[in-house]
Parts: structure tokens; C-alpha cells; sequence
């Protein structure tokens, strides 16, 4: 039986903070109740097509899903285990900001199911997350990790990010030391994007915005792997970092280019063959949800030529690489008869390494990968 995960998109913030280009909104507070209702109404709709396929992976994440009231993203999971099968070890995993958290909140999530919290900090030092316009404190973020502790989680994961406004590399290295400390069984580390549409892109084409070069880029970044190394976090994709057994197994199925399906506004699912995105603008989705249809905007058949490319530059990024066999039983095609050249040419520049059957990164290969991906695509 063919497993699937499952997305659902919560597209509601408090504030918006000022790197975000995620289809997230502030304001929207009287959209919130009425969304939840949509959510639950398009997981209907696909109750019949996923027919009793199991649900191996749930994801809810935004936006800040932990900005609802816990009645709502109760709501959502009884409305998941009544819908669809859900394996019997699912991972549930739900996103949160500090200081939308609370101990009754967090214990009515276990109880409702969800066994995996990922707590987006970015930054231990108040004035990066005063510039990031997050709007919480260090100290909130440790009260918010220890009531997740008292309420029983025992899958947390932390979200970082380095490279930030006039971030130094000493106080990256401080705010990995302190969160080795807690010892979150999951780490993300990401490098500041300037992405377009953010308060952050105007700054920085205005001139007001400091950030590090690409050379302490790159300086914090192995910082990061030689740190996390230390304390047995794995390194199992380019910027993630798990004790043994605590990967994302969520994500793991967007990096294997398995099957899933995304609920909600902006949503994105990949099914059958077909990848299609649901409608951005949460008041056009609710529209759409109640005029009876699924709120699709584009819907793309995938080319074989499409899904080999995706399954290079995917699997690549995870630190075991991708295996010729796995390749082969996807396509009944020999991977070097595809990909030959361009395996060849970084494998001689030693950005790529071979293992028996499998192709993976080198840790040089690893600073330059998008590069490497493009020339897949």
C-alpha cells in the first residue's frame, strides 16, 4: 500500500517578520474560524481519490499554526484521523513560534495526537530577533521549550538561522552552544535569503541592510557541521541535523520525491504523477472551498524527463545521496545513461563521490549545491 504525507497550511501570522516569503498574512484574524471549516471540507473532498491509501506523515505548518486557538488544530487532527488512515505511527508534526505557545495548548497537541513540535527561533540574541522582526524573546522561546518538555514532547525540533544583519560569527557559535545545550532532538540551520516581495528586499536594494560576506556565509555554515558533529547530530541533508532516528520523516518524503498531498491555502501536493497548488489568497480559497470545488490554481502533468531531474537535485541533498537501483526500479533507466556527463564532470571537480551504487555530495559539493542542482534540471 502506497503511503502518503499530508500538508496542511495554516496561512495566518501575528506579524509578518521581515525575511518571510511564505503565503502568510497578518490581520487576518477574522478569516481564522472560517478557514479551519475550508480546511476541513477540502480534506472531504479527497477522502474518495486517496480511498484507503495510509497517511504516513502529517505537517502542519504556515504562517503559525500555533497562533490558532488549540480548538481549532484539535479540530483539524479529529477531523484527519475521521478522514483518512492514518498509519499507526504517523509522524504528526505541527510548526510554532515562541510566544503563541502555552503549557494548556501544548498538552491539548499531544493529546490530540501531534508527537512532533518544531519551535522557530532563528537567532538566541534578542536584538537579531528584534531586527528579524520576530515578535518574541529569547526568554519566551525557553519558557515555550520547557512547558513542550512538561507537556511530553519528545520530538522538538529548532529552527535557525545564521548569516543574519550584522550577525557575527561568535554569536552564531553562541546560539548553537545554547541550543546544544537543551538538546532538541532536530536542528535546521538556514542561510538568510533576500527574497523578493519581503521587507528585507527593499532594504537591502535601499542600502540599509549589513549582511555577512558569502566567505562567513560559508564560516558559519561549518561552524554549524562541526558543532552539531560534536553532539551527535547527523547531518542528513544540507541543512538539517537530527539525533539518531529523529529525521524529519516528513520532509524526507518531498526529498525522495514520494507522493503527498497539500491542504489549505497555497498548499502544494504532488500525486499520481501530477503536481498541482491550490489557490494563495485565503478569502479566494474559502470562496472556492464553498462553491464545492477544489481550490486549484495550476495543475502540471510531470514529464519523465521532470520527475529524473527532481529526483537528482532532491535526493542529492540528503547526506546518503541517491542510489542507482532506486533510480533504475523508478524509471527503468540506467542513471549514468541520463545524468553520465554531468555525474562525471563534478565527481572529477570531487563536488560529487561514489559509494558502491549510490552518488552523494562531497562536504565541498555540499557549499556549492545549487549550482550542482541547476545543471540537473
Amino acid at each position: 500500500m502506497k503511503k502518503l504525507g499530508l500538508y496542511i497550511h495554516i496561512p495566518f501570522c501575528i506579524q509578518k517578520c521581515y525575511y518571510c516569503d511564505f503565503n502568510s498574512y497578518a490581520g487576518l484574524e477574522a478569516l481564522r474560524q472560517e478557514y479551519v471549516g475550508c480546511l476541513i471540507k477540502e480534506m472531504h473532498m479527497y477522502k474518495e481519490r486517496l480511498g484507503n491509501r495510509r497517511i504516513d506523515t502529517v505537517y502542519i505548518g504556515g504562517g503559525t499554526p500555533s497562533c490558532l486557538p488549540e480548538s481549532s488544530i484539535m479540530a483539524i487532527m479529529d477531523a484527519c484521523a475521521a478522514t483518512f488512515n492514518l498509519s499507526a505511527h504517523c509522524e504528526i508534526s505541527v510548526e510554532s513560534n515562541p510566544g503563541t505557545l502555552s503549557g494548556q495548548k501544548l498538552r491539548a497537541f499531544k493529546a490530540h495526537g501531534i508527537n512532533r513540535l518544531s519551535i522557530g527561533l532563528q537567532s538566541w540574541h534578542d536584538a537579531d530577533l528584534k531586527r528579524l522582526g520576530r515578535i518574541h524573546t529569547q526568554r519566551q522561546f525557553v519558557d515555550n521549550f520547557d512547558a513542550a518538555r512538561q507537556a511530553g514532547f519528545d520530538n522538538i525540533n529548532i529552527d535557525l538561522m545564521f548569516a543574519l544583519p550584522s550577525q557575527k560569527p561568535e554569536q552564531w557559535g553562541n546560539t548553537l552552544d545554547n541550543i546544544i545545550l537543551l538538546q532538541p532532538e532536530h536542528i535546521s540551520c538556514y542561510s538568510l535569503k533576500i527574497e523578493e516581495s519581503t521587507r528585507f528586499y527593499t532594504d537591502y536594494h535601499a542600502g540599509r541592510l549589513k549582511l555577512p560576506d558569502e566567505e562567513t556565509d560559508r564560516h558559519m555554515y561549518h561552524q554549524a557541521l562541526q558543532k552539531l558533529a560534536q553532539h551527535h547530530y547527523r547531518h542528513y541533508e544540507i541543512s538539517n541535523f537530527a539525533k539518531t532516528g529523529f529525521e524529519c520523516r516528513h520532509n524526507l518524503i518531498y526529498w525522495k520525491c514520494k507522493d503527498y498531498v497539500g491542504i489549505g491555502a497555497g498548499a502544494h501536493s504532488c500525486l499520481d504523477g501530477e503536481r498541482y497548488s491550490n489557490i494563495c489568497v485565503p478569502a479566494e480559497y474559502i470562496m472556492q472551498i464553498q462553491d464545492g470545488s477544489l481550490p486549484i490554481a495550476e495543475s502540471t502533468v510531470l514529464e519523465v524527463k521532470d520527475r529524473m531531474a527532481e529526483f537528482m537535485f532532491l535526493g542529492l541533498r540528503l547526506s546518503e545521496g541517491i542510489s542507482a537501483q532506486t533510480f533504475y526500479d523508478a524509471f527503468q533507466t540506467d542513471i549514468r545513461s541520463v545524468f553520465g556527463s554531468q555525474i562525471d564532470k563534478f565527481i572529477r571537480l570531487g563536488l560529487m563521490k561514489r559509494q558502491k551504487e549510490r552518488y552523494q555530495l562531497t562536504a565541498k559539493g555540499m557549499d556549492v549545491s545549487n549550482q550542482i542542482f541547476i545543471e540537473f534540471i
